[in-house]
């Protein structure tokens, strides 16, 4: 029986779960034990890999509109909606930074980890190399486990750090519902099923590597937190 976009996405989301302990980080911010230092350099992290990213879902929307029928209008406008949130994020962000102490010298000294920018650089890859549909399908499925993690940052950052709404602000924004997001994921994987242009075997290539990249991101700064105790 083929299945439907909604079951692809679903039954793809499942099977890249990650393990619930991968993230040794998070359960440290949720106990209110993570350095602020960590929580400034997380800051300076996203910096990079918000940047990076916006430009790989601008070039993937470009690609797609360019592809037709094997990704289509569908895709392009996944990846449109992806670049405009990443430049919503990157203005929120600020607070958040400077709420952890950040400040111009402190950014232009940082260096940012090898293991944090691994992400971004596999996305970008993705961005050149991958089947437009496909990569919809493995970001989704990515996407579930990171506004999860916000989630969590953002209440601790409240409950644990005495955070207000507007530093939280960045967190908030990826752990709320987006259900247009969710429909244009939905139109394209079925533009790409409808296409016969569905490799399965790719997406879990794509989605694996994406989750192992996210779970290098998290360890990487809790290495970093360890370290200066």
């Amino acid at each position: 029986m083929t299945r439907t976009a909604r079951e692809l996405l679903e039954s793809t989301t499942g099977k890249l779960a990650p393990d619930p302990h991968a993230n040794r980080l998070l359960p440290l911010i949720a106990r209110g034990a993570a350095r602020r230092d960590t929580l400034a350099a997380l800051a300076l992290e996203q910096r990079h890999v918000i940047a990076a990213d916006r430009r790989a879902f601008l070039h993937l929307a470009e690609r797609s509109a360019a592809e037709g029928a094997t990704a289509g209008p569908e895709c392009a406008a996944f990846f449109g909606m992806l670049a405009e949130g990443e430049t919503l994020a990157q203005d929120r962000l600020g607070a958040y930074a400077a709420a952890c102490g950040v400040d111009t010298a402190r950014e232009a000294a940082y260096e940012p980890l090898a293991d944090c920018q691994a992400y971004p650089a596999y996305v970008a890859w993705l961005a050149l190399n991958g089947s437009p549909a496909e990569v919809v399908l493995a970001l989704s499925a990515n996407f579930a486990a990171w506004g999860g993690y916000c989630a969590t940052i953002a209440e601790s950052l409240r409950s644990r750090y005495g955070f207000d709404d507007e530093p939280c602000g960045f967190f908030d924004f990826f752990a709320e519902p987006a259900p247009e997001l969710d429909q244009r994921a939905l139109a394209a994987v079925q533009a790409g099923l409808d296409a016969g242009g569905l490799d399965e075997s790719d997406v879990h290539h794509y989605g694996r590597l994406l989750a192992s990249y996210e779970a290098m991101f998290w360890h990487a700064l809790w290495e970093r937190d360890q370290r200066a105790h």
